[in-house]
């Protein structure tokens, strides 16, 4: 059912890059600094950093702007401050929803984010109030036209992973965060490209939004998007394609 795969709702948020391109370098340059602050700056031996400037480099965030980031963390060009926050909250028809944050001012970013639930329908919650109902998984993406399922599932399971699926128009191979790194590599060494590769919140339900309700998600997720602390949202709303459509 059109929402209940990673994959839909991953190709939605590609589908608003182009879009949203300097606000996305923005925010890939932020994450890219808080983890070379707390991690050092050789992404050789820091893979929270080496993930983080892969990131931006898929889509095409120039170098000078990776580079910067890496040199404000070191002190070179000057320092931020940066927390790093979980928020959570419920979307339109008790969607649970939760949103990675990157802030130099909480209160700040606490009341945005607040402002936009209530607009959307819904409410931020107390830490904790949803967070049970996601796992955070690594998560890789897979066209069916680079391999079979059998030999998807046997590098994969092989490397770690704990499950490949077919859903929808992709295979989604999930394993646990430690196993990321090993997932990856034995992935590119088979040479078995993939469409999205990161670690991720995957709801362990869903909830079927109307087109109503889903155009209201769909319009929270937007303006989260937009805030320039928000560096991720996760949500176990099940979008209908009528309203993907529109």
């Amino acid at each position: 059912m059109a929402g209940h795969s990673h994959s839909a709702n991953i190709a939605h948020r590609k589908g608003m890059v182009d879009a949203k391109r300097g606000k996305l370098f923005s925010k890939l340059c932020r994450a890219i600094y808080v983890a070379a602050r707390n991690g050092g700056p050789d992404p050789t031996a820091n893979l929270r950093l080496r993930y983080a400037i892969d990131k931006a480099r898929s889509v095409s965030c120039p170098k000078d702007n990776i580079e910067r980031a890496v040199k404000k963390a070191t002190g070179e060009l000057g320092g931020e401050n940066f927390e790093e926050i979980v928020y959570e909250g419920y979307g339109p028809s008790g969607v649970a929803v939760l949103c990675e944050v990157l802030t130099d001012n909480r209160n700040r970013t606490a009341g945005e984010l607040r402002r936009a639930f209530v607009a959307a329908g819904g409410n931020l919650g107390a830490t904790g109030c949803v967070s049970y109902l996601f796992s955070y998984k690594g998560l890789f993406l897979v066209d069916p036209k680079h391999v079979d399922e059998g030999a998807l599932m046997e590098v994969a399971l092989e490397a770690g992973a704990d499950d490949v699926e077919r859903v929808e128009d992709y295979y989604e191979v999930t394993c646990a965060p430690q196993q990321f790194e090993a997932v990856r590599k034995a992935l590119e060494d088979a040479r078995i490209p993939t469409e999205s590769a990161e670690t991720s919140y995957i709801p362990s339900n869903y909830v079927d939004l109307d087109v109503d309700a889903a155009r209201k998600m769909l319009k929270l997720r937007d303006v989260l998007d937009e805030n320039d602390d928000v560096q991720n949202v996760y949500a176990n709303d099940n979008i209908p394609e009528e309203a993907l459509a529109d």
